[in-house]
């Protein structure tokens, strides 16, 4: 009796250890598999693949799948279950066959890593044909992925927990798949949180909803949710859709693992997904360790092919690593001067700031003198060949390319008549132009900056791109874009050099590119359907030629620009009094006079404010816009998304 005094309270405390140790254990940060993590094994424990069939009344067929019963199995015991999904191109054996993950889960749990569980690979493809033939991209075959929802909810699941011994409670329920699966998951576990608590997402893809729709209710989801994993390979074309999700995910504070590792759209990155996920399902979880997993950068998409610097971070933190062991001081200018350091190796390292989606240019400053990155692409801005860096924009995507109809840019050289030389102009020609050989369609001529050329709408601007999506969108009429080079006469940045270069490049328009265009190309011929726009530099041009010739030009785009000041009054005074005398008739011509600035950051910001007022003044019809971002790239392709849809209408 004295024995069992003492042995109650022992066993409670041996007990609340061993909790204690099991909850420490699962709540460890899980690594990233080593090799060998997915061989066959001889001296271990193995489970079992079963072929099951089961009836669909949601496809009105008998339907298949592969279930993985544990090392062990018993009927005498109940078991958690994860439903594990395959990508568009395979089916129930995709994971089998490519992913091997009954090795992957007989070597965990031979290591004590897993809390036993069942796993059923079934087919995703709800359809009464549901191999993975013919065109696996055809609308039923798409479309029945989404239908097998409901074969998973009403079909599948009971039959799995009528024929095997398991919890039917969500807490004991996971839900993961790959690419096309992992859209599958985040739709279907995210959208039944009374059915899954535990949901894994590996490379997924675009039929994976918006953000918004998966989780409509962020207080609901981090009430219902144990454990949200999201993963993808850092250098996967489909990383976007999974970079949308978290970025909504941290917005509204909901706890997730998102974990980015090298790779691209593989077998690789997919079966360390589930080596990492299944080891976390089932467990008791901390969502504090979550943030500590760690996310490598995506090599940037400007990157030279094969460069892995630099790259960028989830929170657009971008990360440099250079080898310059002969040098004594490393800088990156992106805007703001960053100073790197040297390691031991010779490789010198630098993480930024966060820095805003789209476009910037960059340069290395090695010892004081500024180059172009090695491993970037290069372009033409700032008046020299430079780096540019593209950061992934996780809005609406306007500019990504897309599957809809598109244009051409083509290249053209003409002969001009003002500087007696050959000169080159890019063109933009929508969707159907070679085909519609009867049609004429209305013109938007362009212009860059300081600093950059004819090159500049085009790879900087990708404005081909906006308008393919704007036209299939049906917001913007198919167009002629012309981007000229706008760069003329001797230059410099003083007031005598500019308005000589604007003087010329008036004259080119008028004699030499509106001319070229008009009869090398289906163009219309009015003022009606012509539009001048210009951003900083190529906005002074525009106010330039386009207010002195409105019987040409019936709409007009000042992005980033406005009269310098004081540099500039001489030649803006000027125009205000050409503009007073003539308002009438420049309010008669014009059907639209569009400003635009990029917030108060933006260095035209002040000069183009004094301008407003003095148009504000003289009476002068015009409208503003205003999108943050400063003398930046990513606010001009704001510019051209807003201004493009007014035109011609």
């Amino acid at each position: 009796m004295k024995k069992s005094k003492y042995l109650v309270p022992f066993l409670f405390i041996a007990a609340c250890f061993l909790l204690s140790v099991v909850t420490v254990s699962a709540q460890a940060i899980v690594q990233q598999a080593q090799l060998g993590f997915d061989q066959y094994q001889n001296d271990i424990p193995h489970g079992q693949i079963d072929t099951i069939y089961y009836k669909s009344k949601t496809v009105d067929t008998t339907r298949r799948a592969l279930v993985y019963l544990p090392p062990g199995y018993s009927s005498n015991k109940k078991y958690p279950v994860l439903y594990l999904l395959h990508g568009i191109g395979g089916d129930e054996f995709e994971w089998l066959n490519n992913g091997h993950p009954q090795n992957i889960l007989d070597n965990l749990y031979a290591e004590g890593k897993l809390t036993p569980m069942i796993v059923v690979l079934p087919n995703g493809r709800a359809m009464k044909d549901d191999r993975a033939s013919g065109n696996i991209m055809a609308p039923d075959k798409i479309k029945a992925f989404a239908i097998f929802e409901q074969d998973l909810l009403k079909d599948l699941i009971p039959y799995i927990q009528k024929k095997y011994s398991t919890y039917t409670d969500r807490l004991h329920r996971a839900i993961a798949g790959l690419s096309m699966g992992g859209g599958q998951s985040l739709n279907f576990g995210l959208g039944n949180l009374d059915k899954f608590a535990w949901v894994g997402s590996f490379s997924a893809a675009p039929n994976t909803k918006t953000p918004e729709e998966l989780v409509p209710d962020p207080a609901k989801a981090r009430k219902e949710l144990k454990l949200l994993w999201i993963s993808c390979g850092a250098s996967d074309g489909l990383i976007g859709y999974s970079q949308r999700t978290h970025a909504y995910l941290v917005k509204n504070n909901v706890p997730h693992i998102y974990y980015i590792e090298p790779g691209v759209h593989e077998f690789k990155v997919w079966k360390n997904g589930l080596y990492m996920f299944s080891q976390l399902i089932f467990k008791p979880v901390d969502s504090s360790t979550f943030s500590k997993y760690p996310v490598v950068g995506a090599p940037a998409s400007t990157n030279l092919r094969g460069a892995e610097y630099p790259q960028i971070l989830a929170d657009h933190r971008v990360i440099f690593h250079l080898k310059a062991p002969n040098a004594r001081s490393v800088q990156i200018d992106l805007g703001k001067k960053y100073d790197m350091v040297k390691d031991k190796s010779g490789y010198w390292n630098l993480t930024t700031d966060s820095i805003s989606e789209g476009f910037h240019y960059y340069s290395l400053l090695i010892d004081g003198v500024a180059v172009a990155d090695p491993a970037s692409q290069t372009f033409y801005g700032m008046g020299r060949m430079t780096s540019g860096i593209e950061i992934p924009f996780m809005g609406d995507r306007y500019y990504a390319l897309a599957k809809v109809p598109h244009g051409d840019i083509r290249i053209e050289h003409y002969f001009s008549t003002v500087t007696h030389s050959w000169r080159q102009l890019y063109i933009y020609t929508p969707p159907g132009y070679d085909q519609n050989v009867n049609e004429k369609y209305p013109v938007l001529y362009i212009l860059h900056g300081g600093g950059e050329d004819e090159t500049g709408w085009s790879k900087q601007g990708k404005a081909n791109l906006i308008l393919d999506n704007l036209i299939a969108d049906g917001k913007a009429k198919p167009m002629l874009i012309v981007m000229p080079d706008a760069n003329m006469g001797a230059g410099g940045f003083n007031p005598e050099g500019i308005e000589l270069g604007m003087k010329l490049f008036e004259s080119e328009m008028k004699q030499a590119i509106i001319p070229f265009v008009e009869k090398n190309f289906r163009a219309e011929t009015n003022a009606g359907s012509r539009a001048l726009a210009g951003l900083s530099l190529g906005g002074m041009h525009t106010l330039y030629t386009g207010i002195y010739n409105t019987n040409m030009f019936a709409y007009l785009g000042v992005f980033s620009s406005g009269w310098i000041t004081p540099m500039m009054n001489k030649t803006a005074d000027a125009q205000y009094v050409f503009m007073k005398e003539n308002a009438d008739k420049i309010n008669n011509n014009l059907k639209l006079f569009w400003f635009s600035e990029g917030g108060p950051e933006d260095i035209a910001y002040k000069n183009g404010q004094i301008m407003l007022g003095k148009l504000d003044k003289l009476k002068i019809r015009h409208i503003y816009y205003e999108y943050p971002g400063g003398h930046t790239w990513p606010v001009w392709r704001n510019d051209l998304l807003h201004f493009a849809p007014l035109l011609f209408r």
